[in-house]
Protein backbone atom coordinates (compact mmCIF):
# COMPACT_ATOMS: atom_id res chain seq x y z
CA UNK A 1 0.00 0.00 0.00
CA UNK A 2 2.84 2.39 0.77
CA UNK A 3 4.34 1.84 -2.68
CA UNK A 4 1.03 2.72 -4.34
CA UNK A 5 0.85 5.95 -2.35
CA UNK A 6 4.42 6.76 -3.35
CA UNK A 7 3.66 6.28 -7.06
CA UNK A 8 0.45 8.27 -6.71
CA UNK A 9 2.39 11.08 -5.04
CA UNK A 10 5.00 11.09 -7.82
CA UNK A 11 2.31 11.02 -10.49
CA UNK A 12 0.54 14.01 -8.98
CA UNK A 13 3.86 15.86 -8.76
CA UNK A 14 4.65 15.23 -12.44
CA UNK A 15 1.13 16.16 -13.52
CA UNK A 16 1.52 19.45 -11.64
CA UNK A 17 4.82 20.06 -13.41
CA UNK A 18 3.18 19.34 -16.77
CA UNK A 19 0.31 21.71 -15.97
CA UNK A 20 2.87 24.38 -15.05
CA UNK A 21 4.62 23.94 -18.40
CA UNK A 22 1.37 24.05 -20.39
CA UNK A 23 0.15 27.15 -18.58
CA UNK A 24 3.54 28.80 -19.14
CA UNK A 25 3.12 28.16 -22.87
CA UNK A 26 -0.32 29.80 -22.72
CA UNK A 27 1.20 32.70 -20.80
CA UNK A 28 3.74 33.27 -23.56
CA UNK A 29 1.31 32.79 -26.44
CA UNK A 30 -1.54 34.94 -25.17
CA UNK A 31 -3.38 36.23 -27.26
CA UNK A 32 -5.09 38.63 -24.87
CA UNK A 33 -4.13 40.06 -21.51
CA UNK A 34 -6.97 38.20 -19.83
CA UNK A 35 -5.55 34.90 -21.12
CA UNK A 36 -2.17 35.80 -19.72
CA UNK A 37 -3.63 36.68 -16.31
CA UNK A 38 -5.54 33.40 -16.20
CA UNK A 39 -2.39 31.48 -17.19
CA UNK A 40 -0.43 33.29 -14.48
CA UNK A 41 -3.05 32.32 -11.93
CA UNK A 42 -2.83 28.67 -13.01
CA UNK A 43 0.97 28.84 -12.86
CA UNK A 44 0.92 30.13 -9.30
CA UNK A 45 -1.58 27.46 -8.29
CA UNK A 46 0.64 24.77 -9.78
CA UNK A 47 3.65 26.32 -8.07
CA UNK A 48 1.86 26.20 -4.74
CA UNK A 49 0.98 22.55 -5.30
CA UNK A 50 4.60 21.76 -6.16
CA UNK A 51 5.82 23.51 -3.01
CA UNK A 52 3.38 21.45 -0.94
CA UNK A 53 4.57 18.25 -2.64
CA UNK A 54 8.15 19.18 -1.82
CA UNK A 55 7.13 19.86 1.78
CA UNK A 56 5.46 16.46 2.06
CA UNK A 57 8.34 14.68 0.36
CA UNK A 58 11.01 16.26 2.54
CA UNK A 59 9.00 16.23 5.76
CA UNK A 60 9.61 19.93 6.43
CA UNK A 61 6.50 21.80 7.50
CA UNK A 62 8.08 25.22 6.96
CA UNK A 63 7.54 24.83 3.20
CA UNK A 64 3.78 24.67 3.78
CA UNK A 65 4.02 28.10 5.41
CA UNK A 66 5.89 29.34 2.35
CA UNK A 67 3.16 27.92 0.11
CA UNK A 68 0.45 29.67 2.15
CA UNK A 69 2.25 33.01 1.97
CA UNK A 70 2.76 32.54 -1.77
CA UNK A 71 -0.95 31.76 -2.17
CA UNK A 72 -1.98 34.95 -0.38
CA UNK A 73 0.37 37.10 -2.42
CA UNK A 74 -0.71 35.38 -5.62
CA UNK A 75 -4.37 36.03 -4.87
CA UNK A 76 -3.73 39.70 -4.21
CA UNK A 77 -1.59 40.02 -7.33
CA UNK A 78 -4.15 38.44 -9.64
CA UNK A 79 -6.94 40.58 -8.19
CA UNK A 80 -4.82 43.72 -8.63
CA UNK A 81 -3.92 42.91 -12.24
CA UNK A 82 -7.54 42.04 -13.02
CA UNK A 83 -8.77 45.35 -11.63
CA UNK A 84 -6.06 47.20 -13.54
CA UNK A 85 -7.07 45.54 -16.82
CA UNK A 86 -10.70 46.31 -16.09
CA UNK A 87 -9.81 49.96 -15.59
CA UNK A 88 -10.89 50.20 -11.97
CA UNK A 89 -7.52 50.72 -10.32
Amino acid sequence: MAEFAHYLFQGAFYISMLALAVSFARFLKGPSSADRVAALDVMTTCGIAIIVFIALGSGRAIYVDVAMAYALLSFLGVISVGRYLEGGL
